[in-house]
C-alpha cells in the first residue's frame, strides 16, 4: 500500500475487506444500528430515500426498511416509517429495475414525483444555459436533475417530519462521483466507508435480485447518454477502485486517475468555505 493509498483510505474510513461471512454480518447491523441511532437521536421517525434501480439505493433502502422494523418491534411505536420514491425524469429506460427494487425493498410507504417538468421549466428560466454547447447544456442540466430530485426528497422528508438517506460510499467518494448539493445532501449516509464490492455483497447477503446486485452501475443523468456506465465516466473499473482503497496493487495508469480525482474533487467532501 502507497503512503497515498493509506492516506485517502483513512480520510475516507474506509472497511477492510470482509474476512468473512461474521464481518460481513457485523457491517449490516452496524449500518441498522447507526440509521435507528439517527432517528432517535432527531426525535423524528421517518426516512425517506430515492430508488434509482441501482445496487447503491437498493442495499440502503432495505437497510433502512429493515431498521424501521425493529424500530417498530423494539419501541411498539407505530409510528416509525420508511418512505421509497420514485423520481424519474419522463420515461426512464430501466424503470423495470427500480420496480423490481422497490419490489425487493418492500417499503412501507412507495410514492413517485416525475421531475421532468420542474427541470425543463428550470432550464427554460436560466438563459445562461442557452449559449452552451449540447454536449456542456446536458452536462449541467444533468446536475440540475440529481438538485431537483435532492429537493423533492427534502420536501417529503420535511412534510413528514422526516430524515433524508444519502446513497454515497467510499469507492464514490473517492471519485467525487456524485452532484454537490444534489445526491451529495442527505440527512444520513448509511454506506458510507463501504467500497462498491462490499455494497453488493451485503445486497447479495440481504437476498436481492443477482441482476440488480451485479447491474452496471450508472448516475443516467445524461440524456444525451442515457445510461451511460460509470465506469466509463472514472476511466477506471470499480474492481480497481475497490482495490485502490483496500491497499492493493492497481494499473500505474488507474492509480494516477484515481488519486488525480480524488485531489481534484476534494471541494465536494468538504463543507463551505469560510474566511
Amino acid at each position: 500500500m502507497s503512503n497515498r493509498q493509506a492516506e485517502i483510505a483513512a480520510a475516507l474510513d474506509v472497511v477492510p475487506p470482509f474476512a468473512d461471512e461474521a464481518a460481513l454480518i457485523e457491517q449490516i447491523e452496524r449500518r441498522k444500528t447507526f440509521i435507528k441511532s439517527c432517528l432517535k437521536n432527531a426525535g423524528l421517525k421517518v426516512l425517506v430515500l430515492g430508488i434509482s434501480g441501482g445496487v447503491d439505493s437498493l442495499t440502503a433502502g432495505r437497510l433502512a426498511q429493515l431498521s424501521v422494523e425493529e424500530l417498530r418491534a423494539e419501541t411498539g411505536d407505530t409510528a416509525y416509517r420508511f418512505i421509497a420514491l420514485r423520481l424519474p425524469h419522463g420515461t426512464q429506460h430501466d424503470e423495470h429495475d427500480a420496480q423490481a427494487s422497490l419490489q425487493f425493498i418492500r417499503a412501507d410507504e412507495e410514492d413517485t414525483v416525475n421531475i421532468e417538468a420542474s427541470v425543463q421549466g428550470l432550464g427554460e428560466q436560466v438563459t445562461h444555459l442557452q449559449k452552451l454547447s449540447d454536449a456542456r447544456r446536458d452536462f449541467v442540466m444533468g446536475n440540475v436533475k440529481a438538485r431537483i430530485r435532492m429537493v423533492t426528497q427534502f420536501a417529503i422528508a420535511n412534510a413528514n417530519n422526516g430524515l433524508v438517506i444519502g446513497t454515497d460510499h467510499a469507492a464514490e467518494a473517492l471519485m467525487g462521483f456524485f452532484t454537490k448539493f444534489g445526491d451529495g445532501a442527505c440527512d444520513l449516509a448509511p454506506l458510507s466507508g463501504l467500497v462498491k464490492g462490499q455494497v453488493r455483497a451485503i445486497a447479495n447477503y440481504l437476498g436481492a435480485p443477482k441482476n440488480l446486485v451485479l447491474k452496471v452501475p450508472t448516475a443516467d443523468l445524461e440524456a444525451l447518454r442515457p445510461g451511460k456506465p460509470d465506469e466509463e465516466a472514472h476511466g477506471v473499473s470499480y474492481a480497481e477502485i475497490d482495490a485502490f482503497l483496500h491497499g492493493q496493487a492497481v494499473r500505474e495508469e488507474a492509480y494516477a486517475i484515481i488519486v488525480r480525482a480524488f485531489d481534484t474533487t476534494r471541494h465536494k467532501r468538504e463543507l463551505p468555505l469560510v474566511p
